[in-house]
């Protein structure tokens, strides 16, 4: 489970101390999947950033699966990042000339764990590209390689996925996909978060965050969600 308690985060700059965040109080239960939502400069990415172990609150307490997360060394915070934690990125970040397979070993290779082929293939073959290993980057469409990606942040198993923007390179089809399978995940047991300024996409969550200047200004759980929500995405025109 997330619980935030009064979180706040200030950045320095230079002699000017900017305040982002203001006294944030959350809680996520495991199993939920949640949007958070906000227009640019609202503080959403901080705020992934501080549930991610990313960063650490300037004030306020982070318990994470009843761990003080503010209290954690950089060491600690790296290990609970490799265990705990999925990351979902807008662009990808896929290695260009690794292939598909290759990339989602990537965690497990920094994690020194062998038998990496095996776990990469089932990591693949869970979001559906199991006959695209050998394939690069660039032969992937741009849903594929988000794929790829989610993959890659499945292989360590872990208990929450953080997702970021993760339709904002796609299509209206990719998008649809992308969402349906971060869907499944979550009804599989994972805890999914995602970060979007996109109500179409906050549509598929079973709870809507609204963050505005550092403060949540809404928290509300949807009722029809998931598989119901696919036509909800507009087709391009």
């Amino acid at each position: 489970m997330i619980q935030l308690e009064g979180v706040t985060k200030t950045y320095q700059m230079g002699k000017v101390e900017v305040p982002v965040l203001f006294g944030v109080d959350l809680i996520i239960d495991d199993g939920e999947m949640v949007a958070i939502m906000g227009p640019s400069g609202s503080g959403k990415s901080t705020l992934m950033n501080i549930l991610g172990c990313l960063d650490i609150p300037s004030s306020g307490t982070y318990l994470l699966d009843g761990s003080d997360v503010t209290r954690l060394s950089t060491n600690q915070l790296a290990k609970v990042r490799s265990r705990k934690i999925g990351f979902v990125f807008q662009s990808f970040n896929l290695i260009p000339r690794t292939s598909a397979a290759r990339n989602v070993e990537l965690p497990l290779v920094y994690a020194g764990i062998r038998n990496r082929r095996n776990l990469g293939r089932r990591a693949l073959e869970q979001v559906g590209l199991g006959d695209r290993q050998k394939h690069m980057p660039n032969e992937l469409s741009g849903g594929q390689q988000q794929r790829v990606a989610i993959a890659r942040a499945l292989i360590n198993d872990p208990t929450i996925l953080l997702a970021d923007e993760p339709t904002g390179n796609l299509d209206t089809t990719s998008s649809r996909d992308i969402m349906k399978l971060l869907c499944d995940l979550n009804d599989a047991g994972c805890t999914v978060v995602i970060i979007t300024h996109e109500e179409e996409i906050a549509h598929f969550a079973k709870r809507v965050v609204q963050l505005r200047d550092g403060r949540i200004v809404s928290d509300q759980v949807q009722g029809s969600v998931g598989e119901a929500r696919l036509p909800a995405l507009s087709d391009p025109a």
